[in-house]
């Protein structure tokens, strides 16, 4: 089973991979959609995203724009990483990765491995 997060804000795809208001999960059996839940961001923290979607043992994230660091600690989890992805419903996102049609961009944040304190003190809802 596939388990794919999106980062998820205002109901569809987060631009940013730190600034979503929660992840959708969407499970895929068999590649059918069997469900989708909410999993609630945990603390904002350097790595903290990505530690805590591979405890949820998320195979796969469809994103927009990610650091560099969180994407290190997505592979290292043997998380693959879909990035640069356009906003659309999560479970629209899901779909299409499912059937080969996601379009991704490749990475959209250039801010290469600075911390969260830089993203811009407004940015962040918690």
């Amino acid at each position: 089973m596939k388990k794919i997060a999106v980062p998820t804000l205002n109901g569809t795809l987060s631009a940013h991979f730190g600034g979503s208001e929660y992840f959708t999960v969407v499970n895929v059996e068999n590649n059918s959609i069997v469900s989708e839940e909410i999993l609630p961001t945990p603390e904002h923290t350097t790595g903290s995203y990505p530690n805590f979607l591979a405890e949820q043992k998320i195979t796969d994230i469809i994103v927009g724009g990610i650091g560099g660091k969180a994407i290190d600690i997505f592979n290292n989890n043997n998380i693959t990483v879909y990035a640069g992805a356009e906003a659309k419903l999560p479970k629209e996102l899901a779909q299409d990765l499912i059937e080969g049609k996601l379009v991704v961009t490749g990475n959209a944040c250039s801010h290469e491995g600075d911390g969260p304190e830089n993203h811009g003190a407004g940015h962040h809802h918690h």
